[in-house]
């Protein structure tokens, strides 16, 4: 699933071509698409049409536009909504010109009224990603808000609202591994499987030691190493594995060449020199180096 860098490289490319622009025509293919938005397919599409794309934000791995309706009989205001898109495990939003292929993966297609000769398109392999909209609300650091139904969501390490210390504390008071504690949305978003390895790996950190049993230090180590390799990776516009994740320009990211841990099973550890480890994690796996990273006793 694309992390944070992932999308906050979709997130600039996404901005240099929408915004400003007053969305004509919504298509929506298929009923998985919507299926966040209760009110369904059509009272989706109907209410981004005539809108205009005020601003593009992103919190984590959520990404939204900032949507500015009409004006309303009498030339009063209407409030600014969010529509949320999710990219899921295989999401992509192309820019692209009309008359292109639609391609058989296809679920979204937003049209402008300036007839420029390009338009968004949203496309979907496995289905898991989605749109909705949601009403704006206030929050520290975002300047238009957030959607309301991503308040729960902890402030990423791009945020200015993100506070080290503030995670540093949350994370003191709790028994679970750190590698959970990272993967908590509610404590720090963005972060993911890949940049956490990378995290506990820069940091010499297994990630099955206790929160709770890590000093402040260590936790503050974890958690600026997470921030510098999302950093580093966004340099290189993401990881890209395969073709699902692409930017807008269906251009890959190619942080995978520079990865210490994730998905290096067997492969010499770039300080000592030990092979990289595969072990089993919450139905995935988790990726470390057994000389600098030793397991924590029982």
């Amino acid at each position: 699933m694309p992390e944070l860098p992932e999308v906050e490289t979709v997130r600039r490319g996404l901005a240099s071509h929408v915004l400003g622009r007053t969305v004509a025509r919504v298509t929506l293919l298929g009923h998985r698409v919507a299926r966040r938005h209760p009110a369904g397919p059509a009272d989706l599409a109907d209410s981004l049409t005539g809108c205009r794309i005020d601003a593009v934000r992103r919190r984590g791995k959520y990404l939204w536009l900032v949507m500015r309706p009409p004006e309303l009989p009498g030339g009063a205001s209407a409030c600014p909504f969010a529509l949320i898109i999710h990219l899921g495990m295989s999401g992509q939003l192309l820019v692209t010109s009309p008359a292109a292929p639609p391609g058989p993966h296809l679920r979204a297609t937003i049209e402008f009224s300036d007839k420029t000769d390009t338009e968004l398109r949203f496309v979907d392999q496995r289905t898991f990603g989605g749109m909705a909209v949601a009403e704006l609300v206030p929050a520290p650091g975002q300047p238009d808000g957030v959607p309301e139904t991503l308040v729960h969501l902890g402030a990423d390490p791009f945020e200015p609202a993100y506070s080290v210390a503030a995670v540093v504390e949350a994370m003191r008071h709790r028994d679970s591994a750190i590698k959970r504690a990272l993967l908590d949305q509610r404590l720090v978003s963005g972060i993911g499987n890949i940049y956490a390895d990378e995290a506990l790996w820069a940091a010499k950190v297994h990630g099955q030691r206790s929160c709770s049993a890590l000093t402040r230090p260590a936790l503050g180590r974890v958690l600026a190493a997470a921030a510098q390799v999302m950093e580093r990776a966004l340099e290189a516009g993401g990881t890209s594995f395969d073709a699902l994740y692409v930017n807008v320009n269906g251009a890959s990211g190619y942080f995978d060449r520079s990865l210490n841990a994730y998905g290096q099973a067997g492969r010499p550890c770039a300080r000592c020199g030990t092979p990289i480890r595969r072990e089993p994690f919450m139905n995935r796996s988790s990726y470390s180096c057994p000389r600098c990273q030793p397991r924590p006793r029982r």
